[in-house]
């Protein structure tokens, strides 16, 4: 009998370690997906203000010639 009890506690440990470690995976995972975000957000944002200063030294030159 208390070779049966000590199995099924190593059983429900393992099961408890096993859940814990597919919880933090999920959550890495998620914060990656977040700064993956974070991060297409920030380069369009430089892009956009990158193509407005191409566009106004663009209209600077015009207005220079």
């Amino acid at each position: 009998m208390s070779q049966t009890f000590k199995t099924r506690s190593t059983e429900m440990n393992l099961m408890n370690e096993n859940l814990a470690r597919a919880q933090m995976s999920a959550r890495l995972g998620e914060a990656q997906q977040l700064r993956r975000g974070h991060q297409l957000v920030r380069a369009r944002r430089l892009s956009r203000k990158a193509e407005q200063a191409a566009q106004q030294a663009r209209l600077a030159l015009a207005r220079a010639l």
